[in-house]
């Protein structure tokens, strides 16, 4: 199956790539991530992902950095937990164009490795999209493998962030920090 795969960061890639490699899946990289905040953490975790691409050999498309996306989605929903969920939307549907666009069987994301995201709720997001779009949703539980891959991620020397990626989890973190 060849399949676009929404990529966060590198650490959160490790896996998810492994995975799907090993399932003889065609895979290429697909980093659009509009709530990325600010620019220079946003270069950062997209100089970490074409570290591992070179790497690894896999390719990886990169939109340009425009972070109106990511605010014109979350207007009004700011302080609300349901922004991750618009944020989401707004990655993987993205993906699932670009994917449709560019002939792929699927579209997939990295967001899947990640213990602290919503999986149920990533997995109905993309089960939309992918009805929506007439392109297949791949989901797989690759949470088995975070911890690793962050472990192997920080042994190569590869950038690993401290926060989400919005301006608002930054905003969070902190405010965690001084309670």
């Amino acid at each position: 199956m060849k399949i676009l795969l929404h990529t966060c960061c590198a650490p959160c890639l490790i896996y998810p790539l492994k995975r799907l490699q090993e399932n003889q899946d065609k895979v290429e990289g697909f980093y659009y991530n509009p709530n990325i905040h600010p620019l220079v953490e946003f270069d950062n975790r997209k100089g970490a992902v074409e570290q591992l691409s070179r790497e690894t050999g896999l390719a990886v498309s990169y939109p340009e950095y425009d972070p109106k996306d990511f605010f014109m989605a979350v207007y009004l929903k700011e302080d609300n937990a349901g922004r991750c969920e618009v944020c989401w939307r707004l990655r993987l549907e993205r993906t699932a164009s670009e994917a449709k666009r560019r002939g792929f069987d699927a579209f997939t994301t990295t967001l899947l490795v990640s213990p602290y995201q919503n999986h149920e709720l990533l997995k109905k997001i993309g089960a939309e999209i992918a009805l929506r779009e007439e392109i297949e949703f791949y989901y797989e539980d690759f949470r088995t493998g975070f911890r690793q891959a962050h472990a192997e991620a920080k042994s190569r020397g590869i950038y690993c962030q401290k926060y989400c990626g919005c301006v608002y989890s930054v905003i969070e973190r902190y405010q965690k920090k001084e309670k």
